[in-house]
């Protein structure tokens, strides 16, 4: 990756399976750092290798490629990739937890993507419907081992994981993709169970974390993706996380409580959060962009140079016997299901 211009804090987005002429002034923004894909960016391997390369020559910098690939109902590249089971199905097999996150890892670091946005931490309480089956289990130490497996075999692969929603989404019934969830639990529930994943995969190295659209009133004011005191006070000090946090997307319904844009993309840097996610809004990109000041932080780039790609034995993969092996069990593992 270049040199000439270090990562900013902003994530965004592209419309399509090309860049639009007005999105090359977007990525060599200052301020911008990462760009998340979609399935609307997706038409075949070759395609998407092709975007990636001119978002790259579009930034004139360091950008940082990520997606959600965690396989089931969250899976944006499909065709031309292996199907991926929900999380769930792997307290079937648990075998199978790692050998899935080095196939998933690999098959897109060959693409260009530096990690997919997985494992999900959060523990299924039974009551939500967005997270439910993208939790390994509703046992708090059988998720916390699977996650600690899939998380092993993406590392393997040589990417980096993030952690997703601290500290716990799933004991609320709301998405808040259309609304603000409110968990009324008290803190020593979540640090007995909720905190669990979290708190081992930190201790194994995790190298994101993404903060849930949540509040917790019971425990702080704020609801955890603005809130210092989880953000500084619970992840930084109390679970000694020192990776990169990433907001979840500011323009979720979730957010709007912090808000216009600008004011969420704002108070969530000063919460604490790394790299702030604007999603699915080009207007909104662009005010967040040119509403945040310039900063080098050399401590947010060391953060941000973690979660860089680094692509192990990624050339014919396909032809290994690892690779097609695990595709058969994913398939049967599928199948059985169905």
């Amino acid at each position: 990756m270049s040199d000439k211009r270090p990562f900013g804090p902003v994530m965004l987005d592209v419309e399509g399976l090309t860049l639009a002429p007005h999105e090359h002034e977007l990525l060599d923004h200052p301020n911008t750092g990462a760009v998340i894909l979609f399935s609307r960016n997706y038409e075949s391997p070759e395609q998407l290798l092709l975007l990636i390369n001119d978002i790259r020559k579009a930034r004139k910098g360091d950008i940082l490629m990520a997606v959600d690939q965690e396989g089931g109902r969250v899976q944006r590249f499909r065709s031309g990739f292996t199907r991926l089971p929900p999380a769930a199905y792997y307290a079937q097999d648990p075998s199978l937890a790692e050998a899935a996150g080095w196939l998933m890892a690999t098959e897109l670091l060959a693409v260009g993507v530096d990690f997919s946005f997985a494992p999900v931490l959060d523990i299924d309480c039974g009551v939500s419907q967005i997270i439910g089956d993208r939790s390994f289990s509703t046992d708090t130490e059988l998720a916390t081992r699977l996650a600690s497996q899939f998380r092993k075999g993406m590392h393997s692969a040589g990417m980096a994981a993030t952690g997703k929603h601290f500290p716990g989404h799933g004991a609320v019934a709301l998405d808040s993709h259309l609304t603000l969830p409110v968990d009324e639990r008290d803190l020593d529930t979540l640090r007995n169970k909720d905190f669990v994943p979290f708190k081992l995969l930190i201790a194994e190295g995790l190298e994101g974390i993404m903060p849930a659209h949540v509040l917790y009133p019971n425990i702080d004011a704020q609801q955890a993706g603005f809130s210092s005191f989880w953000i500084q006070k619970i992840l930084r000090t109390e679970l000694n996380f020192n990776g990169t946090v990433f907001s979840d997307d500011l323009s979720m319904a979730g957010a709007a409580t912090a808000g216009g844009f600008a004011e969420r993309a704002i108070q969530a840097q000063l919460a604490g959060c790394d790299m702030l996610l604007v999603c699915n809004n080009p207007n909104a990109a662009s005010e967040v962009l040119d509403a945040l000041p310039v900063i080098q932080d050399p401590l947010r780039e060391q953060r941000l140079r973690r979660m860089v790609g680094n692509p192990k034995d990624v050339l014919n993969y396909r032809a290994s016997s690892k690779w097609q092996q695990t595709v058969t069990q994913l398939n049967q593992l599928i199948e059985q299901h169905a």
